[in-house]
């Protein structure tokens, strides 16, 4: 870890300045101590202050104030475009929902503020020439590597079932782990999670999913996971062929996860592979038989797999683009991929470039969670073949009606009637240049054309 002088922006040395100067005390806290500890940049600059929000905003009254959080203890100022938030040193009351107090109470005391937090790193103040306020622990955790309540676990997780939700984020963006009580608690309290709005689930899960520390907290903590994705428990213990697999389908899931190389994808392709990965075996458990011979089969769980996880998706109500893109790749993960240029360039006509290089992105992360065996191998040469094939044909070579060497107007003025028969032929020519019948040149296109309009 680094020296606990922090950085400071200058917006929040001012902002601090200003409060302390007015006669009131002020610590940025939170996440950005615990980022600026570990040597990370924060995202976010948080003060709190014994200054009451109606001071605040007398105090700040000539800058662009964000109010929204004022009945909470929190005022936003916004300085060079950038909101701040600054909130009162505060107490919380009952939390009937398992998700927000009933009341708030504002006290003087930063001590009481600290102590409502939820993990010890996240419960750390600093303010220049005092130093790193640090009442729990937390730069001990922080060095053990350590996810810990403050206080009693089972208080924090009743306050807000989010929380533990937020513990596997925390676990899996920093790499480490929950301190057993806290993980006891946490697997204890997973059904309240019931309670908490579907968009914050989908948002604490979607930061987990994204993380490179997923696959092992997923591999961890599984049992809490089901709590949100209550699909994901008969998955752990659901034993698969020995032949093929080293894992259960729970433990292959992770391991997927965590094998997923998300290189050359963007920020939205990215997103739909950690979570067509996340959930690409999740019917297994519904599809699983066994043969004559003891060993387990899964026939149709790519389709039932896809239809689960749109399921899944839409009660998190999760984005659109998210949902079409997992279920297209899961819909798919487990089917052979065509060899010989005449089948890929349909495969490019019918899914796209973009699809099947996610699609062989999700391959390799399966394959890599698989048993190491020589037909593992061989199954996943094949997908080299394929992407490395793919890719030159998707320069180089003609699978959409647009790469045509002629479009309708040509085939009209070569003769063809107007009316539906264009797209007709202009589809059956594409057909014959993916085929490899008919190169795509112009005359030799219009040669094929007026055969096809001397067939029946």
């Amino acid at each position: 870890m680094r020296q606990e002088n922090i950085r400071l922006p200058q917006d929040v040395i001012w902002l601090l300045q200003t409060l302390h100067t007015a006669g009131y005390s002020a610590y940025v806290v939170g996440g950005c101590v615990r980022d600026s500890l570990l040597g990370r940049q924060p995202g976010d600059w948080d003060i709190c202050t014994s200054a009451r929000p109606a001071q605040m905003r007398q105090l700040f009254a000539d800058k662009q104030l964000i109010l929204a959080g004022e009945k909470h203890g929190t005022v936003g100022v916004v300085l060079h475009g950038k909101p701040y938030e600054i909130t009162t040193y505060r107490l919380d009351g009952a939390y009937r929902d398992h998700r927000h107090p009933d009341q708030v109470r504002f006290v003087q005391d930063l001590a009481a503020d600290l102590a409502r937090r939820d993990f010890t790193i996240n419960a750390m103040a600093y303010a220049p020439g005092e130093g790193i306020i640090d009442l729990y622990g937390g730069r001990k955790d922080l060095a053990a590597g350590i996810i810990r309540c403050v206080g009693n676990p089972t208080a924090r997780f009743a306050e807000d079932a989010l929380r533990i939700l937020r513990a596997l984020r925390f676990a899996a963006r920093l790499g480490f782990v929950l301190e057993p009580a806290t993980a006891q608690a946490a697997a204890a309290a997973r059904d309240t999670l019931q309670s908490v709005s579907a968009e914050r689930i989908y948002g604490e899960l979607d930061g987990l999913l994204t993380v490179p520390g997923a696959g092992k907290v997923l591999a961890q903590y599984g049992e809490i996971l089901a709590g949100a994705v209550p699909e994901v428990a008969p998955c752990m213990g659901c034993t698969q062929p020995g032949r093929w697999h080293c894992y259960d389908v729970w433990q292959h899931t992770a391991a997927a996860v965590a094998a997923l190389d998300l290189r050359g994808q963007d920020t939205r392709g990215a997103r739909i592979l950690c979570w067509a990965t996340f959930l690409h075996d999740i019917a297994k458990p519904i599809c699983r038989s066994v043969g004559p011979d003891g060993a387990a089969h899964f026939k149709g769980h790519n389709q039932r797999g896809a239809v689960l996880a749109r399921i899944i998706l839409r009660r998190l109500k999760a984005p659109s683009y998210l949902i079409e893109g997992v279920t297209g790749l899961v819909a798919i993960h487990d089917a052979p991929l065509p060899t010989g240029d005449g089948a890929i360039l349909k495969c490019l006509n019918r899914y796209g470039a973009v699809f099947l290089r996610r699609l062989c992105a999700l391959k390799y992360a399966d394959l890599d969670a698989h048993a190491r065996t020589p037909e593992v191998a061989s199954r996943r040469q094949d997908v080299t073949d394929f992407e490395t094939r793919m890719a030159v044909l998707a320069k180089t070579g003609c699978y959409t009606m647009r790469q045509l060497a002629v479009n309708g107007a040509d085939l009209m003025e070569a003769g063809l009637p107007a009316g539906p028969a264009v797209g007709h032929t202009l589809h059956g020519l594409l057909g014959a240049v993916m085929e490899g019948r008919v190169p795509n040149e112009r005359a030799a296109l219009l040669e094929e054309m007026h055969r096809m309009m001397q067939q029946p």
